[in-house]
């Protein structure tokens, strides 16, 4: 599948935590959790049901597809990781890691993630 844009990124992270995955959830929670207009969203879903991420009929909740849930939660994953990481290792602010982990989770490597995770495991007693 072609790279997603971050904000498409974003779509499916925010669809995922407002549904727990597969309850699906509303145009209008979307919109509110991303601060956008309910069109903006509209669009998004359009775009995201056309390559097969999530299911939107009007008027009805948005559902991620399997494929769109796996996105959402790999996203969601990396940008838990990171946030800890910040919050406990540097001791970022955890409003200030919450924002920063949301624009990094796009853009960094799973490697560097993987390696975040293993130093966070590591140093569990801390």
């Amino acid at each position: 599948m072609k790279k997603l844009t971050i904000s498409m990124e974003n779509y499916l992270e925010a669809i995922y935590e407002l549904s727990d995955g597969n309850s699906g959830t509303r145009v209008s929670d979307i919109s509110e959790r991303l601060g956008v207009t309910k069109a903006s969203v509209n669009n998004a879903m359009s775009t995201l049901a056309e390559k097969g991420l999530v299911v939107n009929e009007k008027y009805k909740k948005v559902f991620l597809t399997p494929a769109g849930l796996e996105q959402a939660k790999l996203t969601s994953k990396k940008h838990q990781i990171i946030q800890e990481f910040f919050i406990k290792v540097l001791k970022v602010d955890a409003v200030v890691a919450d924002k920063d982990a949301c624009s990094i989770e796009h853009v960094i490597s799973s490697d560097s993630v993987q390696a975040m995770q293993l130093y966070l495991q590591a140093n569990k007693a801390e």
